[in-house]
Order: C-alpha cells, then structure tokens, then sequence
C-alpha cells in the first residue's frame, strides 16, 4: 500500500475548464492549455507531467496567480485566485537566490516581509536551515555552494513563509543525476516533517513516479489533461525505486507519455 498524506474531505485546488493564450511579442498566439480540469486534495503531493512544451509551467503560474485566468476558474479554498500571495511558495528550477545574501540571509528575506520579531525570524530561519541539511552552511554564499545545496536554501526560504501550497516548477531540473536523486529523497523527507499541498512540474517520468501520490500526465500542446495515475507504491521503502511495482508503474505511465512526446517532436519539426 503507498504512505498517502492527503488529506480527507473537499479539493483544497479546484480547476475547471481553464484555457491559456499565449501571446508573443512577436508572431501569432499560441494556446498553451486547452479545457483543463483537476481536483487537488489537502497535503497531496500531484505531479504534473508531460512533454516539453505541454503547458506544464503555465499551469503552474496560473495556481500561482503569477497568470491571470482567462477562461475557466481556479479555485483555492473555494476562493478564485486572483494573484501572487504568501499561501502559495514556489520554487524555480534555477534557485532564484540573491547571490549577495547568505544562506541565512535568504531564507531570512521573505520572512522580514512578513513581519515577525527579529528573534522569532531568527529561530524560524534555523529551524528550516536545520530541516533541509545545511546546519552549518549559514553564513555561506551561494557561490560557494553545490547546486543541490542552492535548492535546498531556496527550499528552505519558501518553506519558511509557511505556505499552504508548495508549487515547485522543475526544481532539480539544472541539477547533475547524482545530486537529482539525492535530493527527490531529501525532498520526500522533508514533505513527510512539514507536509504541504505540493504542486511538482517535471518531465522525468520516474521522478514524476517516486515522489508523487498522483501522476496528472499532460497532452503535448495545447495542454490538456489525459488521464491521472494513482501511484500505489510504499515510499516510506528505501529500495522502492528498485522494486518490480515501480518499474512496473514507470513503464506504464511511460506508455501514457510516449505518443505525447513524439506529438510534441514532430509539432517542433514541422515547418
């Protein structure tokens, strides 16, 4: 049986029926999401997957207001969003770190935004410095970090803020194989001591497959949703990556994958 933290009772994410233009400044518009519908529950960890290209992202920063919704709804909490706000954290493939600040210092940015007494910012700060590994590393710039010490500290800075939802756009993405796999087993760790809502754009299938609880495969462009996969696994097993369900699993949401995938190829190859 998988280890499911998803809470019981409504969505706490509603989309209904949501398109998306993109508009160029150059050349014709393009529609990057087409009639798309998703339920999300309370603390679930949703992964959505798909082609490059298949609106993913978009999707992304639309739950994240940073996109206005044009057609159709989205719902959080039964309220439509309507822009950016403090109970939706994001974090980006690439860090998005300020380079002059420390470790300590950017985790401490979107804290002093909200207001708290310095000692309460200070222990806060820590005590998410601690809760992603880099006890030690406080006074370090990022430039004297690895990459998936860089994640870690953007992890960090969002997780402070204390957001309901987790929205993460392909966060280990710039990262090497190696450090990639270390840090989907950190990032479940993690989930398991502070659970959130997590929202986590990828285009690896066995990434999508190890972290989430339900896979939400994309079509290639316009995006829109083909079908949504349970995954039945026990994450709580350190050898799960290497068991038969999973490689069974991966296979079969690869084969959900691969017709979107070479669609995608042959829309980018076409004149």
């Amino acid at each position: 049986m998988q280890q499911h933290n998803a809470g019981s009772g409504g969505p706490q994410i509603v989309i209904e029926g949501v398109n998306h233009l993109y508009r160029p400044p150059a050349g014709r518009p393009v529609l990057a999401l087409e009639d798309v519908s998703l339920q999300v529950r309370p603390r679930e960890f949703l992964a959505l997957l798909g082609p490059s290209g298949c609106g993913k992202s978009t999707l992304l920063y639309l739950i994240g207001g940073f996109l206005p919704t044009e057609t159709g709804r989205i719902l959080f909490d039964g309220a439509p969003i309507a822009g950016p706000g403090p109970d939706r954290g994001i974090v980006f493939q690439h860090f998005a770190l300020f380079p002059w600040k420390t470790v300590r210092a950017n985790v401490l940015y979107a804290l002093e935004k909200m207001g708290p007494p310095r000692e309460q910012r200070a222990k806060r700060a820590q005590s998410f410095i601690d809760l992603v590994g880099l006890t030690g590393f406080e006074d370090s710039y990022p430039s004297q970090l690895s990459g998936g010490m860089k994640q870690r500290t953007a992890i960090a800075r969002t997780l402070a803020i204390d957001p309901k939802i987790l929205l993460m756009d392909e966060p280990f993405g710039a990262l090497d194989a190696q450090t990639r796999h270390l840090m989907q087993s950190e990032l479940l760790a993690i989930w398991r001591k502070s659970p959130k809502t997590v929202v986590f754009v990828t285009h690896d299938v066995q990434e999508a497959v190890y972290l989430a609880d339900r896979v939400a495969v994309m079509t290639a462009r316009p995006g829109r949703i083909k079908t949504i996969v349970d995954i039945r696994l026990d994450k709580s097993d350190p050898n799960v990556a290497k068991s038969s369900a999973f490689i069974d699993t991966v296979d079969q949401v690869w084969g959900l994958v691969r017709d979107e995938a070479i669609k995608a190829q042959e829309a980018r190859l076409s004149p």
